[in-house]
């Protein structure tokens, strides 16, 4: 007996919609054009649920919607595109295309805490899209307008709960989309990497960078080499390691989902210090080594500055900064000490809590130590950061504690699902696949996707999967799990399509603007196209990527022709080879070849720049045009061009190219 499939429109729940704002508006492009649209603002009575629907003009429309599921939900959620611009405006998308664009705040009622009702997520966007297909109907004269769910991230584990668990959508899109057990391991182990390989990072970003050895564990001391090992089996790729090794040292969202695995296992934080088989337990292990623990006497205070607007519209709704919404700023707080510790010291996740005074039990997050003062972070919940500050007195005690953080970071090691299917966790299973390490009693991944079910692969339409190979917060494999996972439900993998894209990381773009990071927007949206036409039409989408998966590692041919799917393959020489020397003053000559694969287009433009931009990049980077020749090659179309460049200084110097392609 199949599972039961949600039917919207049955649910009493959602039998009582209203619109309290309809009107038309325009959105301005980026060439200076307006784009007319119908604005549509409503809700569910007695409900949370609220929601906007963006018509394009009658003459534009095509019969399809596009719905976005923001990462993370929060009571104004559906408010959080209005105010994009330039690239960022998935409405003008949506109403170029001649679609209308849906988002709703999925019934969120407060940014903090868990939801008890989590399937609300997917059965309330339902009733969202079975509503603004009423809504269509009536504003165009149509029949029932196709629709397609998608979103990124935490936004992705909602897709495919849509997808899998209703009939109100004909097609979805996850990306960049983690696996049943990805939350929280995945941001542990590399949060884990960043405080073990702190010192090393350049040693690692150099030997797999042009010129190097490729030996990444060169150099490396035997802890540092173990780590980096365990890590790269669990799935992280190694060449985002480039980030930590510019300096940019984000832990991403593994405070927010502290909270929840204090609550799920409360014992694990006094058994990772005291019980033998966990890291916390071995004198020699840089968990030990790291440990922060100092009682300090406060001297003065200085609270947070002005308030932001509280009024204020929070569009941050992507797969990197949507989580930030659930924290609150230090915004330049400060405690002095009469004495602070010293030494090369870890100071990441370190919890300041008060022991005497009117805030004694209270607790906030350090962000750095300069001086004699403690300056203070993004705090989780906290609500009235300066009314903490202002019940501090000269004289009070507190306690430094990373304890706790250091301790999570481990956690993956000791929740090694039973489930096979899930290939990184083998370096930690014998040769019976028995736990080699203290297991906990859940495995809390399952619970966490913040939707109330479990990946099952028994999608309701059809659906195509793109994932990033350079992703820093997900795993690249989780694509190729779920992609496996529709084929064991489904019995085929028909009606799913798995993307990789090298160069990408979790985030769009954004902070990581250089010319090491490829922006996944275009191929998102081309993605969205296809969708459409897959499901309307019967055209068949570009071939999914071709790939190996070796552990936890995810490998692509470097030929288009052999890797397929949506984008170009790009090789750059120097004098001939990856590398080359000369003196400083000899000009170099730069080859460039690309090849893009079958149907997927053909190349628009090339951009190249002589040297690797600082991160994050102050300059604009790939700013010189090159004039390229166009090939056909094996059926697939591409391009060639040459450029020459002279250094005039010695030392190392990094050229890059950036290649755009459209159908």
């Amino acid at each position: 007996m199949g599972k039961e499939i949600y039917h919207a429109k049955e649910d009493p729940k959602y039998q009582s919609p209203y619109v309290d704002l309809e009107e038309d508006r325009e959105r301005t492009l980026p060439d200076g054009t307006t784009l007319p649209y119908r604005y549509v603002h409503g809700g569910f009575g007695g409900t949370n649920v609220k929601f906007i629907l963006c018509f394009p003009e009658k003459g534009e429309f095509k019969g399809r919607f596009y719905q976005y599921l923001s990462p993370f939900p929060g009571p104004d959620e559906e408010l959080a595109s209005v105010d994009k611009q330039g690239e960022d405006d998935i409405i003008a998308f949506c109403l170029k295309n001649g679609a209308y664009f849906v988002e709703s705040n999925m019934g969120s009622k407060a940014m903090f805490g868990p939801d008890p009702e989590p399937e609300r997520v997917y059965q309330s966007s339902a009733a969202v899209a079975e509503y603004s297909r009423t809504k269509a109907m009536e504003y165009y004269g149509c029949t029932r307008p196709y629709g397609y769910v998608y979103g990124g991230s935490g936004g992705g584990y909602k897709t495919m709960a849509c997808i899998e668990n209703t009939d109100a959508w004909d097609g979805a899109l996850p990306y960049v989309i983690g696996s049943p057990v990805s939350l929280p391991n995945t941001i542990m182990l590399h949060v884990q990497g960043q405080r073990c390989l702190r010192r090393v990072f350049g040693k690692i970003v150099d030997a797999l960078d042009a010129g190097g050895s490729g030996n990444m564990y060169e150099g490396l001391t035997e802890n540092e080499a173990a780590m980096l090992r365990e890590i790269t089996d669990m799935g992280f790729p190694p060449e985002a390691w480039f980030l930590e090794a510019a300096g940019q040292i984000d832990d991403g969202s593994l405070q927010v989902l502290m909270p929840l695995i204090k609550m799920g296992d409360p014992g694990y934080f006094e058994d990772f210090w005291k019980v033998s088989g966990y890291l916390g337990t071995d004198p020699e292990s840089s968990a030990v080594k790291d440990r922060l623990q100092f009682e300090g006497i406060v001297k003065s205070v200085h609270g947070p500055g002005s308030e932001t607007d509280e009024n204020a519209v929070d569009g941050r709704n992507d797969v990197n900064d949507a989580w930030q919404k659930m924290m609150t700023d230090g915004n330049g707080a400060w405690i002095e000490l009469e004495e602070v510790p010293h030494g090369d010291l870890y100071l990441k996740g370190v919890n300041i809590i008060f022991q005497t005074g009117e805030s004694e039990g209270q607790q906030l997050l350090l962000d750095d130590i300069k001086g004699n003062c403690l300056l203070i972070g993004q705090c989780y919940g906290m609500d009235d950061l300066d009314g903490v500050l202002s019940k501090v007195r000269p004289g009070d005690r507190l306690r430094l504690d990373n304890s706790d953080y250091i301790a999570i970071q481990s956690y993956y090691r000791h929740q090694v699902p039973e489930d096979l299917s899930f290939h990184a966790w083998d370096q930690f299973r014998d040769e019976e696949g028995k736990p080699a390490f203290p297991q906990r009693k859940n495995i809390l991944g399952y619970t966490m996707t913040g939707t109330g079910t479990v990946q099952d692969g028994d999608i309701q339409g059809k659906v195509m999967v793109m994932q990033s190979l350079m992703d820093e917060s997900t795993c690249p494999w989780c694509g190729d799990w779920y992609r496996n996972k529709v084929k064991e439900t489904k019995g085929t993998d028909e009606n799913i399509r798995l993307y990789y894209m090298e160069h990408c990381m979790h985030d769009r773009m954004g902070a990581l603007a250089g010319n090491r990071v490829t922006d996944y927007r275009g191929a998102l949206r081309q993605a969205l196209l296809d969708l459409g036409d897959w499901v309307e039409k019967g055209k068949e989408p570009v071939a999914p990527t071709v790939y190996e998966r070796n552990g936890g590692q995810i490998r692509v041919p470097e030929d288009a022709k052999d890797r397929k799917g949506m984008q170009p393959a790009v090789e750059l020489l120097a004098n001939g080879s990856s590398c080359a020397r000369v003196k400083a003053g000899g000009t170099v000559c730069f080859t460039v070849r690309v090849k893009v694969p079958e149907g997927a287009g053909e190349i628009t433009a090339i951009r190249y720049d002589v040297e690797d931009a600082v991160i994050p990049s102050e300059d604009p980077v790939f700013q010189n045009m090159l004039e390229f020749e166009k090939t056909d090659e094996d059926g697939c179309r591409g391009a060639k061009a040459e450029f020459t460049y002279s250094y005039k200084e010695p030392g190392v110097h990094f050229a890059s190219v950036l290649v755009e392609s459209n159908r």
